[in-house]
């Protein structure tokens, strides 16, 4: 821990000069990080010199210093146990020095070396590519703090649930990297609270197979929620469709969104919708589309608008998916609008 006491203090000139002389932007750090600079201990030369080592540039090293100014008070043997870590993973030097570039902070968190280095093992042996253990290391670094046993724990209440809600014994693997691969936050929950949202659902006479289909469907972020949040949505969304629990269960398989977005998300998307036009009838045949922002929604009402496509009267379906599959249906309208049409038996007009 390092004091961020900054009144009486005084900046460490020697870290100063040495930061100088590596082309770092000093202000840069004064305003986002100065309690560094007070420090009575740095390594500013050893740190430069083992990035150095890994083929760092002198752009790139300064670069690093200014994103992570405090990788210089981690002491040169720290930051090479960190580099052997990390290259358990990684290919060879110049992929890591190109993560360390882009994610210098989740290198430089060394506090937890020892559960960093159990969980990159037991990863390993769950069978997860290495690539995939880089991408956990650089955006979702929190997963390796924990104690091994605890992520074991989580993994173990997954796997069991699984097979009790029919899953095989076959696919279990396959599902688990899966779920893993798409949302590794799923090992910062407990396995209680995984438990309990399992159980949610069922007592909400969700069958085994549709339990398993949800998980897959909202990739394992199910366990994100609580089931006093679901409740609320669900309650939510049975009063403005007006249906019966069958008919809401059907529309939640359809659109897990319903289950997963808090009900000041979905009031907002649906009031956003109502405004433009859309009738709750519609949105009911095409619930998917409260996935997308009022943003998005207007975004995509007004391009189709322009190509004379009536939303209100239409279905909401043209409007659906991802920016790819938008664009996609975007241009089938439009190359139809553009599209002559030709009648064979019509007289040609020839002039004389």
């Amino acid at each position: 821990t390092y004091t961020t006491d900054t009144k009486s203090r005084e900046e460490n000139k020697k870290t100063i000069e040495s930061l100088y002389r590596l082309s770092v932007d000093i202000k840069k750090i004064r305003r986002l990080k100065e309690w560094v600079l007070l420090q009575d201990v740095a390594y500013v030369k050893e740190i430069a010199g083992i990035l150095q080592e890994m083929g760092a540039d002198e752009t790139a090293v300064a670069n690093i210093l200014e994103r992570c100014p405090e990788a210089i008070l981690h002491t040169p043997a720290e930051i090479n146990s960190q580099r052997a870590l990390w290259q358990l993973v990684c290919q060879n030097e110049k992929q890591l020095i190109k993560l360390i570039e882009q994610f210098p902070e989740s290198f430089f968190t060394t506090e937890y070396h020892e559960n960093q280095k159990a969980n990159i093992l037991f990863l390993q042996e769950l069978g997860l590519k290495n690539n995939i253990i880089t991408r956990f290391l650089t955006s979702a670094p929190s997963i390796f703090y924990n104690p091994v046993e605890k992520n074991k724990n989580v993994i173990e209440t997954l796997q069991r649930n699984y097979l009790s809600l029919g899953g095989s014994d076959a696919n279990m693997k396959i599902w688990i990297l899966k779920l893993l691969s798409q949302n590794p936050f799923i090992l910062l929950n407990t396995s209680t609270a995984i438990q309990e949202n399992l159980e949610f659902l069922q007592q909400n006479d969700f069958t085994d197979h549709e339990v398993l289909q949800l998980l897959s469907k909202l990739k394992g972020f199910i366990f994100q929620l609580t089931s006093t949040t679901m409740q609320k949505s669900m309650l939510f969304s049975k009063n403005v469709f007006k249906c019966s629990d069958q008919e809401l269960k059907q529309l939640v398989l359809k659109c897990p969104a319903l289950l997963y977005y808090s009900v000041p998300v979905l009031e907002e998307r649906l009031e956003g919708l109502l405004k433009e036009g859309i009738s709750v009838a519609q949105i009911r045949e095409t619930p998917m589309v409260l996935e997308l922002t009022t943003q998005i929604v207007q975004y995509r009402i007004k391009k189709l608008s322009a190509l004379g496509y009536d939303i209100k009267s239409g279905t909401l379906e043209s409007l659906n998916g991802t920016k790819k599959d938008f664009e996609v249906n975007y241009g089938k309208i439009q190359s139809k609008k553009e599209r002559p049409i030709f009648n064979p038996v019509a007289p040609i007009q020839i002039e004389d």
